[in-house]
């Protein structure tokens, strides 16, 4: 299949990491349902999304369908998409990036192989060889997640990023040394930095990093939007408004595994996602009825406070 033609996607602004939804009691994707979710952060003026990343639970799908959402996806998104196709091995993730390009993604997000630990050598060989193979048809992303598996050292990111075979740098460590260090990597040439993790996005952006990937931007686009709108346009009180609000969420979604508060927050917002991958303990599903009174109150406070800040 020849790959359309992608979008000259700007890695800039604030891209949406969507959650993945699924049928009840199977591990079947439930691709209406996913579509809904591709138009929900665009519809708050998100500058686009990102599809199969952490937030997107990938582990858990097979190929069929993850390939299958990423050409449903182009089809059905109006905003650039950057599509997840980590694998834990080299052959795998080559062969989603082959499926991905053909669909028409705009950009690729490659982390290290997971589950196994590697040293640094064997993962600036792998990524290295992974740019190689895709042939450079769309801008690749790295993931850098030490959380889920072999972080991406700032030295290796430096080698990586002098070959040119990068575009940039999706960090989700959250590590804000580690960040900084990044951030002198984009001043020297063209190698976008985004944050991906939330904790610290709005840190970030006034740094100068170029964008953030945030999951929490699957569930309260509005805020992220209205984060990114203050920061670039010198309006603080804003920002530091939709900050706070970011936090309050935050606060609540980290008592959870991750993604689950995403999740149930989406569904609150009323799009299906269908049911977490894994039950909660009692005491977890108990401050999960808490979380879900606390958002039905908070979230039409907040989308207020963010729009007037």
């Amino acid at each position: 299949m020849m790959p359309r033609a992608s979008r000259q996607i700007r890695l800039k602004g604030i891209f949406a990491a969507i959650p993945t939804p699924r049928r009840e009691r199977t591990l079947e994707l439930d691709f209406s349902a996913a579509l809904e979710l591709i138009d929900f952060p665009a519809e708050a003026g998100a500058d686009g999304i990102c599809i199969l990343g952490s937030t997107g639970e990938f582990v858990d799908f097979s190929f069929t369908d993850r390939q299958r959402l990423v050409y449903l996806g182009m089809k059905r998104s109006r905003s650039p998409v950057i599509a997840g196709i980590s694998h834990s091995s080299f052959d795998g993730a080559v062969q989603l990036a082959d499926e991905a390009v053909s669909s028409g993604a705009d950009a690729l997000l490659v982390m290290p192989p997971y589950f196994f630990r590697y040293e640094q050598e064997e993962v600036e060989a792998y990524l290295l060889e992974f740019a190689q193979a895709s042939g450079g048809a769309v801008p690749i992303l790295l993931y850098n997640i030490p959380q889920f598996t072999t972080g991406i050292a700032s030295e290796t990111v430096a080698r990586l990023a002098a070959s040119g075979l990068f575009a940039g740098i999706k960090d989700s460590a959250g590590d804000w040394s580690y960040f900084e260090t990044l951030l002198a990597l984009r001043k020297e040439g063209e190698f976008a930095v985004l944050a991906g993790n939330d904790r610290i996005a709005g840190r970030a952006l006034r740094a100068g990093a170029d964008g953030v990937v945030s999951g929490c931007a699957a569930a309260i686009p509005e805020v992220l939007v209205a984060l990114g709108t203050a920061i670039a346009a010198g309006d603080e009180a804003r920002a530091s408004e939709a900050d706070s609000r970011l936090q309050q969420f935050i606060e609540w979604i980290e008592r959870f595994p991750a993604p689950v508060g995403v999740r149930r927050a989406v569904e609150l917002r009323g799009k299906k996602c269908g049911p977490p991958m894994n039950p909660l303990s009692p005491a977890r599903a108990g401050e999960m009825e808490a979380f879900e009174t606390w958002f039905r109150e908070w979230l039409p406070v907040t989308k207020k406070a963010v729009a007037r800040a």
